[in-house]
């Protein structure tokens, strides 16, 4: 059986939503973060050289790494589901927003994370830097969510599930101000009332406040 390590509050939240939302059997192991350095415990470190979440084994595999777990998933048990094929007039936006969540958004959060706790001045050329891509990223994800329901345009798919975290649970890392973004808000309600979307953040991270507005 596919097996789905879950690190509490981390990028595997999307492999649980994925799989409520496919409806497939899996295995789900829960592990929590240290309270001091929230970091992975040594037995989550344990599972892959990359000491990271999220990490899936399914038979003899071990694999990890959020999109390639995605697309593995999908592509062995999702029976075309989730997904858009390159005849799909829709096929160039949902490659790039799958690929926008981890290739810019996720990036520039995390940079800004670890930036924020050097305590730079807020002129330091790198913060601004630093902020002025963070902050065209949600620029792009307001514009974009004025203009479809979903990421890849009418069809809920796996780039939004993709974008969710960096959208929600990550602002519990990196805090960031939704209030100029309406049309964000209003897909956030959108995805958050999704009732896979709700068992996956009950199963995964049980009583934690979901960040959707």
């Amino acid at each position: 059986m596919l097996t789905v390590h879950h690190l509490g509050k981390s990028q595997s939240e999307r492999i649980v939503w994925l799989c409520e939302e496919l409806a497939i059997p899996y295995e789900l192991k829960l592990y929590e973060r240290d309270r001091v350095t929230l970091l992975a415990p040594p037995e989550y470190k344990a599972l892959h050289p990359t000491q990271a979440a999220p990490v899936i084994f399914d038979g003899d595999l071990v694999l990890a790494e959020s999109g390639a777990i995605m697309e593995y998933i999908i592509a062995k048990y999702g029976d075309g589901r989730l997904t858009l094929n390159s005849s799909h007039r829709d096929f160039a936006q949902f490659l790039y927003w799958f690929h926008f969540a981890n290739g810019t958004l996720q990036a520039s959060m995390g940079r800004s994370m670890i930036l924020g706790r050097l305590k730079l001045a807020a002129d330091d050329p790198v913060m601004v830097a630093a902020k002025g891509r963070l902050d065209r990223g949600f620029d792009l994800v307001e514009a974009r969510t004025g203009k479809a329901p979903y990421f890849a345009g009418e069809e809920f798919t796996s780039a939004d599930i993709m974008m969710g975290f960096s959208l929600t649970t990550m602002r519990y890392f990196l805090p960031y101000d939704l209030a100029p973004f309406p049309n964000l808000r209003a897909y956030l309600q959108r995805i958050g009332s999704r009732p896979a979307y709700r068992r996956a953040m009950e199963k995964g991270d049980p009583g934690m406040t979901l960040l959707l507005a």
